[in-house]
């Protein structure tokens, strides 16, 4: 077997982000005044001569040299996050190893995934760098071959692709192999995502690897999204990139990016620049049309699909306002209205004008912008959601053309008004997507969220099943999602009692702890294929009360614990994940990321000791 030099050592400029690891340094240096540490039979990695709580029983077995290392192999899936669905065992014994002895083999079929793993290999490196407790070099070290297969060779990815992947891990007198196998470039990507996580810094120089290990591993949910609102709030490009890297090490694989609102357009559209020069909050606080494309592609190397949401009919004000200068009429209607109540559910108001033909064609040219920002298989995100009657019912031009074109004023007719311009909107992005891919053969769905239009009482007259995937924001007790099954639509789950990352600081509104956001579990039918009718779901940022400067810790770590849920669907409960829990915490943090804490560290240090 031949393995070329495309090694750490092509790195050197990563040597930098090894500073990141002092962070890791002072972690463990509590950890380091015990001297070693071991297993018991319950799981818990003790320091040398603690005697197990009660319950527990020390087990003939090598000491470690820290609590970190014990971690490494303690209970099944040891310091995996999230845990593998299929087969799991673990070494108990070590490698010490030099970063820079690792030396890559790349099997791909095609120049393009071959690229792609390429890359997979650097980002690796650099976060094994990241995992560094002193000085990454050893004198003497083993070298470690990894040897990666894939068989496809596209990169796409939808809610189709196959991402599991085997991975086998043995030592020899000479050397260490791991030999990964994966059908597309996306499982290598989460196997080596896994890799990482069977390595831990020592306490002298270099890095411990577990010596052997067998893993099966595949996601249980295709979409397993984090929706990140930059709209209410302006973030900087680098922090939704750190979301990303965060993504990434969690293996969640969609940032659904609510990239506008009522508040503010800062998305470019070159066919239509007026959305931008009347929407953003200034020229600063702006995305273009590069900073887009450039996020679509540091997403797709990280495994992360980017699916952008045009919120409409509602959610829609400050960017349309140039409709009546230009001789559109109004676009959007009830904008920036007072008192604001009477005419939306959040301030600033606006609603689009879906008797407006001028609007239509607007909105296509957005539609076309954003076809082109993505890979081909993507779809988008159409939002849908709160639409605010009255403020139609309040509009002149509107009832007016209503009452011309035969409706009356009763709410179906509203609802008909409201499904027509969705359908109308589905029909554009059909036309884009044709006329951009003649060789696809299917037409995408689109995402919509649940609303008054989707009440089960009336949806199948108002929303195709075929067309529309409905993203539910109801309460975990609520029926809603059992009767959309019912019915035969494909679902999101965004549990809004237990998913929702911006409640607890505003209104009457919980936190939810990682413990409550992990035990949600999402409504998995029984029969009659309504498996495959739940394809994931996404935890919320929503922006009103984050900014830069608060959104990390208010993501992370708890976006995390739905990560295994969406990966996993563990049949246990948090209490015995939060182990693995804080582990996985502490990678966030040696990656550049900055979680919330969960648990005194005292607790870390002490296990079993705080439940």
């Amino acid at each position: 077997m031949q393995f070329n030099r495309y090694s750490a050592c092509c790195y050197l400029t990563l040597l930098l982000s090894a500073a990141a690891a002092s962070s890791v340094a002072d972690d463990s240096s509590e950890s380091e005044s015990f001297s070693k540490w071991y297993c018991d039979s319950t799981d818990l990695c003790l320091p040398e001569g603690e005697l197990p709580p009660k319950g527990g029983s020390t087990r003939a077995q090598q000491l470690f040299e820290s609590q970190r290392d014990c971690r490494l192999s303690c209970g099944k899936y040891g310091s995996i996050w999230p845990m593998p669905t299929g087969d799991c065992s673990l070494s108990h014994d070590r490698v010490h190893f030099d970063p820079w002895k690792v030396r890559f083999n790349v099997v791909a079929p095609n120049p393009v995934t071959t690229q792609f793993l390429r890359e997979t290999n650097r980002l690796f490196v650099s976060n094994l760098l990241k995992e560094c407790t002193r000085n990454c070099t050893l004198t003497s070290s083993k070298e470690v071959l990894v040897k990666a297969t894939v068989n496809d060779s596209s990169l796409l990815l939808d809610w189709t692709t196959d991402e599991s992947y085997m991975m086998v891990v043995r030592t020899t007198d000479t050397a260490s192999f791991v030999d990964i196998k994966a059908s597309t470039v996306y499982g290598a990507r989460h196997a080596f995502e896994t890799l990482s996580n069977l390595v831990t810094g020592s306490l002298s120089n270099g890095l411990l690897l577990v010596s052997a290990a067998r893993i099966h591993d595949s996601p249980v949910y295709p979409h397993r999204g984090l929706l990140l609102d930059t709209a209410r709030n302006f973030v900087p490009l680098r922090y939704i990139r750190s979301t990303l890297d965060a993504m990434a090490a969690s293996k969640l694989n969609v940032l659904h990016w609510h990239v506008v609102d009522t508040h503010s357009f800062p998305l470019e559209i070159t066919r239509v620049p007026e959305m931008q020069r009347y929407g953003a909050y200034s020229t600063g606080q702006t995305y273009s049309r590069s900073d887009a494309v450039n996020l679509v592609k540091y997403a797709r190397l990280r495994g992360i699909r980017i699916i952008l949401e045009i919120d409409g009919p509602s959610h829609a004000g400050n960017g349309w306002q140039w409709g009546p200068s230009a001789g559109l009429g109004n676009m959007s209607v009830c904008l920036n209205r007072t008192p604001w109540r009477s005419f939306c559910v959040q301030p600033p108001c606006g609603q689009l004008n879906p008797l407006n033909d001028h609007m239509y064609r607007v909105l296509k040219e957005i539609l076309e912008d954003v076809a082109e920002l993505g890979a081909p298989e993507e779809t988008i995100h159409m939002g849908g959601d709160e639409v605010y009657v009255p403020c139609w019912n309040h509009t002149e031009e509107i009832t007016s053309e209503m009452k011309s074109r035969g409706y009356d004023l009763s709410e179906a007719s509203f609802l008909r008004l409201w499904s027509q311009f969705h359908q109308r909107n589905v029909e554009a992005w059909d036309e884009i997507t044709r006329r951009m891919y003649p060789n696809m053969k299917d037409q995408k769905p689109v995402i919509i969220w649940s609303s008054r239009l989707t009440d089960p009482q009336h949806i199948e007259q108002l929303l195709p099943k075929e067309r529309f995937i409905i993203q539910t924001w109801v309460g975990a007790q609520d029926s809603l999602n059992r009767d959309l099954l019912q019915r035969g639509y494909r679902l999101l789950i965004s549990t809004k009692d237990a998913w929702y990352l911006d409640h607890g600081f505003w209104g009457s509104t919980n936190y939810y702890s990682w413990r409550k956001v992990y035990d949600n579990v999402l409504p998995i039918a029984r029969g009659g294929g309504q498996v495959r009718q739940v394809l994931g779901g996404e935890v919320c940022m929503w922006s009103e009360y984050v900014d830069q400067n608060s959104l990390e810790p208010r993501i992370w770590p708890r976006a995390g614990a739905a990560a295994e849920r969406l990966w996993s669907n563990p049949k246990s409960a948090a209490y015995l994940a939060q182990r693995r829990f804080y582990r996985y915490r502490e990678r966030l943090i040696a990656r550049g990321i900055h979680p919330d804490a969960v648990i005194p560290h005292w607790c870390v240090l002490h296990e079993g000791q705080c439940l």
